[in-house]
């Protein structure tokens, strides 16, 4: 069960923007993360949720979509994001946060795709106005990551290729996205 999770958490990024994605579904997948481990137990994450689409619309251009695919700027009104989940440091806590986001971003993603949505991790954020946007300090946090989370309506799949190969993921003509990924016997050494 938890490999299947794993294979359908792929980066989507087109969504049916029909179906919306409440407040109470976001901050239950930040709970996930909640259970997560931390690095030292500090637990320096802090979370900013939207499932507004007022407050979506506003969020939705400070951030890069898919750095391989130069010719699309990201998705269509009517295929964006219906929630956010903005992943924080907080200062105050602690000075780095590890490798914590990293590991609280999969369990809220595994949880969106086990509840039939699906997400991207983003990290190519204008930052600045983003801050603005939310209303959030940098004083007081430092954005991690966001989580573009929705009901996917694209296609990935997964391409074996060699070690020597291309790892840029692509659409074809029909728009299926492919994500490349190295052969489990490239993967294990020794």
């Amino acid at each position: 069960m938890l490999k299947e999770l794993v294979a359908k958490s792929r980066s989507y990024r087109r969504f049916d923007e029909a179906v919306k994605i409440s407040r109470q579904t976001l901050v239950g997948l930040v709970d996930l993360a909640r259970l997560s481990p931390s690095g030292a137990n500090m637990q320096p994450l802090k979370f900013y949720v939207s499932a507004d689409a007022e407050k979506n619309e506003s969020i939705f251009p400070t951030l890069g979509w898919a750095g391989y695919l130069k010719e699309w700027a990201g998705p269509e009104a009517g295929e964006r994001p219906t929630g956010y989940i903005l992943v924080l440091k907080d200062k105050g806590i602690a000075h780095v946060a590890g490798i914590d986001h990293g590991i609280a971003a999969q369990s809220i993603m595994l949880g969106a795709v086990e509840k039939g949505l699906g997400g991207c991790f983003i990290g190519n954020i204008d930052r600045p106005r983003l801050f603005q946007v939310t209303g959030l300090s940098p004083d007081d946090y430092e954005i991690l990551l966001v989580l573009a989370l929705g009901k996917p309506i694209e296609q990935v799949v997964v391409d074996d290729i060699n070690e020597n190969s291309d790892v840029k993921y692509w659409r074809d003509a029909s728009g299926v996205h492919h994500v490349p990924k190295r052969t489990l016997q490239d993967l294990v050494v020794g």
